[in-house]
């Protein structure tokens, strides 16, 4: 079979993905080998791919193919997450564009609309991660608001209910205006906001002085409070001074008027109060914010809540009623200073909260919530992470875990949407209320509570429930997304509807987690505890948290940037190995990923370096007579791929992909074509013998399994090529087994970096002497070592274009010298040498070197350094110091030599 000159991506990943797909090899079911699953991190049914979806989904195919290559039962289970919030959003976006109005429709008129909205686009992204090769087990394809799944979600709050960990009750929530629901702590991000700091005037309420007094009478005091929120000054219940503050001793029990509306509140004292802040007065409005809440419960104060639930002024705040909230912050200041009422206003920087989904500056406001308690939960959750049970990846990680799981607050579940699975609590027209599955259950319940002793009443039951059925209404909000994908392990496998079938007992738990840190609290740690909570174990052991992808510059990537690319417009230009190559490698563990375009165009070289090769052995014609000269080079490589692979699986435990791929890299491009290929290829039109053209079609079989789960449609459609023989319909790179390392000359390795050493010399003074590449030079070797260079001459002559060498005992007066290890060369040139060049380039090394030994020495006589270090680094450093002390000899003779 012919191979094209260059390799197209377009031309083979929709082949092979096909190919894949129509012969089952991505699907799993349980059998008799070692499972290995991952379930995938279900992306938002709105979402499109982006940089860090690449990056997460690369990771977790390469480490399903390989576990696949190793033979174990690999089963990646995909689905997507119904998203609350961010869905209602694009719904509610949608309708609008079409004239319609989500107040103007009926629960279910809307949820016809959604269920339409996720039927069209919510596969998106799935389709995307196709592209990219992910080998997901698709025929298991999930959605978290499918009936199994939902059901799951009610069964599991009716079950915590029952067990007196959800309870309901008015609480201080992050309220994202936008959206116009609950978010949980984790959905807001802080900012830094540049903001102004309000100075209001206060007027201290006093017997002598009434706003209705005459002009003789004595002038009043005012107290003056530095605020950023002007606007909520109409629900402040009081003034909080602290009681170590001397200049306000005087106001302890007093009374001030808050400005523009005139009612009075009281001045209260609190070592809350930062007496540095400010003017050392704080505001307090307990219905605005969660510090001020607190120290109204603790001081018996009423709360007024003056915004509706989009933001805007309500009838309480009695001024700029409707207006929204940052408009009337702008009016009010106004109105203040009209007033006499404000003193001065600062620039000032502070830390704003907005919620993820919408971007809309969050407001803390009171609101009756579902609350799910965490502190039981929380403990085994920790012990897991604590005790190694479950492995956070790279373990830095774990000191955060464990600060959130040892303060952990109880989670607001509910949210005012319609989009995701209700809350399952029924109210009477009196507002009692039960929690169960459906109206007939809800029915049940409410019977019992009326009465407990249910024999002596069965007859009036009926009329009861006929009664109570018209006004019974179930709860509005739904529940919170998380509280659906913490269940998601267990879930994807019917754990719930079917707890003993043959899925769950064979695939749970799974093995990897592969996601990003910013999730690790709420949505990791409560898969812990819902491993722990309803299937009496962990969900997985390993977690792998990736970093964030960021432009070059260090930014964060994103849309309002524009500093992005499309993922789908990468795979197009440079296809998806050379992308999936390109990111791996510039990601190590754990930590950001500084994306540059450029990475892309080294993975498409890489490709393209690996086809040329291949192609140059393909072309390749046998002798059979012929005798192999190259068992030193095919030794050689053997053992080279060998160490190679022992480093690779060593990063492959640690999780240290990027590492992993960079000495796959280095092992193809320069040990395998830069060097080997080199040493074996025949010269120009001359055959090779078998057994070398043997050897190096076996080694590049097993470069290309080494290669496939980073690069798996190159390696795919190389493994199929006839130089490899026949292969059976089922015979894929894809279930290839993967290589397996044998034994390890390190002498033999040892010496093969002295020989490349004086190959890469000898081409040294070729470009410093312009001498031709043609022009064969003889060498002489002054061997200190115990290196046979007999085994690797053949190699030297050939690579190096020497015409002769020669074992010599002294040094050669007049020739160029270089050192490989501990042997010197000599290069005699037919024409006499700049004696000076030479000098000036001995020199060189010798400053170069005694710079060296004086850091090594500095280090040798630092006690601490040698007290602390491991025996292995002190010994190490010591034979840099022999070593470079032996080349300062060499060096010093050279120059004696040269006059």
């Amino acid at each position: 079979m012919s191979i094209s000159t260059h390799y197209n991506p377009a031309e083979t990943e929709d082949k092979w993905y096909s190919y894949w797909l129509s012969k089952k090899f991505f699907h799993s079911e349980p059998d008799e080998r070692e499972p290995y699953t991952i379930v995938i991190p279900p992306p938002n049914v709105t979402g499109v791919l982006h940089m860090g979806h690449m990056l997460n989904n690369t990771i977790q195919d390469v480490l399903v193919r390989k576990a696949r290559m190793q033979g174990k039962n690999a089963c990646w289970v995909p689905g997507t997450d119904h998203a609350s919030i961010a869905t209602e959003a694009k719904v509610v976006a949608m309708l609008k564009e079409q004239g319609i109005n989500k107040k103007d429709l009926s629960r279910e008129e809307f949820l016809k609309y959604a269920w339409e909205w996720k039927e069209k686009y919510g596969g998106i992204i799935l389709d995307q991660l196709k592209k990219l090769g992910a080998s997901c087990d698709w025929d298991r394809t999930r959605f978290t608001m499918e009936d199994d799944l939902s059901e799951a979600v009610i069964d599991s709050f009716i079950h915590l209910y029952k067990k007196g960990w959800i309870y309901r009750g008015i609480r201080m929530v992050n309220w994202d205006p936008a959206g116009k629901t609950a978010v949980s702590d984790e959905e807001v991000i802080r900012k830094e906001v540049n903001q102004k700091l309000y100075y209001i005037k206060y007027q201290v309420s006093s017997s002598k002085y009434q706003e209705s007094n005459s002009k003789n009478q004595e002038e009043p005091e005012y107290l003056t409070v530095a605020t950023t929120r002007p606007e909520t000054i109409m629900a402040d219940a009081a003034i909080c001074i602290n009681p170590n503050d001397e200049r306000f001793t005087h106001l302890k029990g007093k009374k001030v008027f808050v400005p523009l509306v005139n009612h009075e509140i009281p001045v209260i004292e609190d070592e809350y109060v930062d007496i540095e802040f400010g003017t050392g007065c704080l505001k307090v409005t307990p219905a605005h914010d969660l510090n001020d809440y607190e120290l109204g419960v603790k001081h018996n104060l009423p709360v007024t809540d003056i915004l509706n639930d989009d933001g805007t002024l309500n009838e309480l705040a009695v001024i700029l009623v409707g207006e929204d909230r940052f408009v009337a912050r702008k009016k009010i200041a106004k109105m203040l200073e009209e007033a006499g009422h404000l003193d001065k206003v600062e620039d000032y920087k502070s830390q704003v909260g907005f919620s993820e989904r919408t971007d809309a500056a969050i407001e803390p406001k009171l609101s009756m919530q579902w609350f799910v308690k965490m502190k039981e939960m929380a403990q085994p959750a920790l012990d897991d992470v604590l005790n190694g049970e479950v492995n956070l990846i790279p373990n830095k990680f774990e000191n955060t875990y464990r600060h959130w799981m040892e303060n952990v607050r109880d989670w607001n579940i509910s949210r005012q949407l319609w989009w995701g699975q209700r809350i399952p609590a029924w109210y009477d027209d009196k507002g009692n209320w039960v929690v169960a599955k459906t109206k007939d259950e809800a029915l049940e319940e409410f019977w019992k509570k009326k009465h407990l002793d249910e024999s002596c009443f069965e007859a009036e039951k009926a009329g009861f429930k006929h009664q109570l059925e018209p006004f019974l209404r179930q709860d509005e909000d739904v529940m919170d997304t998380w509280f659906s994908s913490w269940l998601w392990p267990i879930s994807v496998f019917d754990g719930f509807k079917n707890p003993d079938n043959a899925a769950i007992n064979y695939y749970y738990p799974t093995n990897d987690l592969v996601t990003a840190p910013e999730i690790l609290f709420f949505w990791v740690a409560r898969m812990i505890m819902a491993g722990h909570e309803f299937m009496g174990k962990k969900p997985f052991t390993n977690v792998y948290l990736t970093g964030i992808v960021r432009d070059k510059l260090g930014r964060k990537m994103s849309k309002s940037l524009g500093n992005s690319p499309d993922p789908i417009g990468l795979i197009e230009k440079y296809g998806a190995d050379a992308v999936r190559v390109g990111m791996l490698m510039s990601s190590p563990a754990g930590n950001d990923l500084m994306f540059d375009e450029g990475y892309c165009e080294q993975g498409r070289n890489f490709a393209s370096k690996i086809w040329n090769a291949f192609r140059l052995v393909k072309g390749w014609e046998v002798d059979e007579q012929l005798e192999n000269p190259n068992t030193q080079a095919i030794s050689w490589f053997e053992n080279r791929f060998n160490e190679a692979l022992v480093e690779i699986e060593a990063n492959f435990k640690q999780y240290r992909l990027s590492e992993a791929l960079t000495t796959t890299y280095k092992l193809v491009w320069d040990d395998f074509c830069a060097w080997y290929l080199e040493m074996v290829k025949p010269a120009y039109q001359q055959p090779i013998d078998a057994e070398s053209y043997k050897a190096t079609i076996a080694f590049f079989e097993n470069i290309i399994r080494l290669l496939h789960p980073n690069m798996p449609f190159l390696t795919e459609e190389l493994w199929h090529d006839d130089l490899f023989g026949e292969r059976g319909e089922m015979d894929c790179c894809i279930v290839a087994e993967f290589p397996k390392g044998g034994a390890i000359d390190e002498k033999l390795l040892k010496d093969a970096e002295i020989i490349k050493t004086v190959i890469a010399e000898v081409r040294n003074v070729r470009n410093r002497k312009q001498i031709s590449p043609k022009e064969a030079l003889p060498l002489s070797l002054k061997v200190n070592s115990d290196i046979d260079y007999e085994k690797w001459l053949n190699i030297v002559f050939k690579l190096a274009n020497v015409s002769e060498a020669e074992i010599v005992n002294d040094k050669i007066a007049g020739a160029t010298a270089f050192m490989a290890g501990k042997d010197e060369f000599f290069i005699s040139l037919t024409e006499n040498i700049d004696v000076n060049a030479e000098r000036i380039r001995l020199n060189a090394d010798l400053v170069y070197l005694q710079g060296f030994l004086k850091a090594v020495d500095a280090k040798l006589g630092n006690e601490r350094f040698v007290q602390n270090a491991k025996p292995e680094i002190i010994a190490n450093e010591r034979n840099k110091k022999a070593d470079a002390e032996a080349k300062i000899r060499i060096i010093e003779e050279s120059l004696e030599l040269l006059g």
